[in-house]
């Protein structure tokens, strides 16, 4: 009867701590959710975006069709092959970029404008990412998530090769 009243109160700490975890963690994989929901939204309209400088005069006929097919391949790429659709399309970019400085049109000025606020708006999408990514992977690291299989059938959270080599 001594320590009826002590193991009782450890008993339900150690249920609060482990519901506090799991709750913890299922948080954090919503939030790894819904940032990678936003980029990939922020990833479709750069690939928008790049098939309308491939379709305006900023690209002559052969930088075209390689940033047409780049944005393209970053559109349709299933999550095996977005890494490198991406990385492509970063590429063709950046290529395209370096050889229209010159322009100055207002059509293609504003096209190049909405890809750079664009690009700025992906890097800070990329931060949170993988902030979430990290924290997640950091707290599923742990001995007592591992022992007692808080994380349940949940996927380990994952950051892509691209999210490295945005413009």
């Amino acid at each position: 009867m001594r320590y009826l009243l002590p193991t009782i109160i450890f008993v339900l700490f150690v249920i609060w701590y482990l519901t506090f975890l799991a709750r913890r963690l299922d948080r954090l994989h919503h939030r790894v959710d819904n940032s990678w929901a936003n980029l990939d939204v922020l990833l479709q309209k750069r690939a928008a975006v790049a098939l309308e400088i491939a379709h305006s005069d900023i690209a002559d006929p052969a930088s075209s069709l390689l940033l047409t097919g780049a944005a393209y391949q970053a559109r349709d790429a299933s999550i095996q092959y977005r890494s490198n659709a991406e990385s492509g399309l970063s590429g063709a970019l950046g290529l395209l970029l370096e050889d229209s400085r010159h322009l100055a049109t207002a059509a293609d000025s504003q096209l190049l404008t909405e890809l750079s606020a664009l690009t700025d708006k992906i890097r800070v999408a990329i931060a949170i990412h993988t902030d979430a990514v990290s924290r997640s992977q950091m707290l599923r690291r742990k001995y007592v998530v591992r022992t007692f299989r808080l994380a349940g059938n949940a996927p380990l959270p994952v950051t892509y090769e691209f999210e490295a080599d945005v413009l």
